[in-house]
């Protein structure tokens, strides 16, 4: 094998690694929003700078390659698919942390009734299940698992366009619970971001595959 091959499988690890310790970070936060655990949030928050650290030793892995190869055709589509995902994933590991955040400064556990009218835990899980899927498919290349991400962040989306109407409502008839949904209008805010930053990471995916460059498009084929 290769010199170059062997560095691209090493960075191919450490992104698996990364998306990993990122999913991690998402679905902790999802467990400490779930049981209000003050705790398990504070761990988030402290886990942020193995991230952080993981995000600089990506950046620095993938420099050191440009600069000793000069790769070019599919290894610098990986390359450059990898820097942009890297990216991605770290913002994914900030926005964990701010759920983490308000777990920590919430007063009291939200109100089911709150928790439902906004369906709020089924877009969370549908987040953190989009994550897992732009995983599988970076592993395995499969472009069609890829491609399903665009259609999934519709579902976080609609929940996201709705919730200001929905919680301005709710807010009429049970005015004392303004600080909960203020809370909870931000983490719906978050999670919807985690959808774009699931498909920026479905597009590099494809990009690198297939040598197709998909942002910008209404579309995709």
């Amino acid at each position: 094998m290769a010199q170059i091959e062997t560095e691209l499988q090493l960075l191919k690890t450490e992104a698996v690694n990364m998306w990993t310790l990122v999913n991690s970070q998402l679905s902790k936060a999802r467990q400490a929003f779930l049981s209000f655990d003050k705790d398990l949030a504070r761990e988030v928050v402290l886990k942020e700078k193995r991230v952080n650290g993981s995000e600089l030793k990506i950046d620095r892995d993938c420099e050191n390659i440009f600069a000793l190869f000069c790769p070019v055709a599919i290894d610098l589509r990986f390359l450059l698919a990898v820097l942009k995902i890297n990216s991605n994933l770290e913002r994914i590991g900030d926005i964990a942390e701010g759920i983490a955040k308000y777990i920590i400064d919430a007063e009291a556990p939200f109100t089911q009734e709150l928790l439902d009218i906004t369906r709020v835990l089924p877009m969370y899980e549908e987040a953190v299940l989009m994550l897992e899927d732009t995983q599988e498919a970076f592993e395995k290349e499969d472009t069609v698992l890829a491609r399903g991400v665009f259609k999934r962040d519709d579902f976080l989306d609609g929940i996201n366009k709705a919730s200001n109407k929905v919680l301005e409502a709710h807010l009429k008839a049970h005015p004392e619970d303004t600080a909960q949904a203020l809370w909870l209008l931000s983490i719906i805010r978050k999670l919807e971001r985690v959808g774009d930053q699931s498909k920026n990471v479905a597009e590099e995916i494809i990009f690198y595959l297939e040598a197709k460059v998909l942002k910008h498009r209404n579309k995709f084929a």
